[in-house]
């Protein structure tokens, strides 16, 4: 007997299995419009996403993927929904990793392509400043204070006490060095 997919990977290979262009129509679609279940369109404007796709040019008829949405959403035939985030964001995901593979590039292409090195040293320099700043609302002291204080007592423990600027600048630089091995 067959192992049946489950309804993400159907959704994902509905996804992969469009032409390039309802691709990034889809994406602009989705991103431009109100996304919806379980109908084509309902009465607040929201769009399911074949269509937004069609509105913004990518004209396919492609009932795999209109299958594999409604089982993924789980679509109630009786009245639509707004589609939730994960679901939209599934979707985008899939649509982008589709992209991406396939190496869409172009004038219509909304992807930047970047290092994932270069996302990580975003998203933590993002978190640094949010610590930051719930720090600096919560206490009295800048983080910079509160990173002298901890480099000082480490120096201190290690029973080495610099006599220069030059050694406080080495020593600091050792203790953060050995700080970042142990994280």
């Amino acid at each position: 007997m067959p192992k049946r997919r489950n309804n993400a990977q159907r959704l994902r290979n509905a996804v992969y299995a469009m032409p390039v262009h309802t691709k990034q129509a889809m994406l602009r679609g989705i991103r431009k419009n109100r996304v919806i279940v379980g109908a084509y369109v309902d009465k607040r404007g929201g769009v399911c996403p074949m269509l937004a796709a069609h509105r913004n040019g990518g004209r396919t008829n492609f009932g795999t993927f209109a299958r594999a949405w409604d089982a993924f959403t789980g679509a109630n035939q009786r009245k639509p929904r707004r589609a939730s985030r994960r679901e939209v964001r599934t979707l985008e995901g899939y649509l982008e990793m589709a992209l991406l593979r396939e190496g869409a590039t172009g004038p219509g292409d909304t992807i930047r392509e970047r290092p994932l090195a270069e996302e990580v040293r975003d998203i933590q320099a993002t978190r640094r400043r949010l610590a930051e700043a719930d720090a600096q609302e919560a206490a009295d002291r800048s983080i910079e204070h509160v990173l002298a204080t901890a480099y000082a007592e480490h120096v201190l423990e290690q029973d080495r006490v610099p006599d220069s600027a030059e050694a406080w600048s080495a020593e600091l630089e050792r203790a953060d060095e050995q700080l970042q091995r142990q994280r």
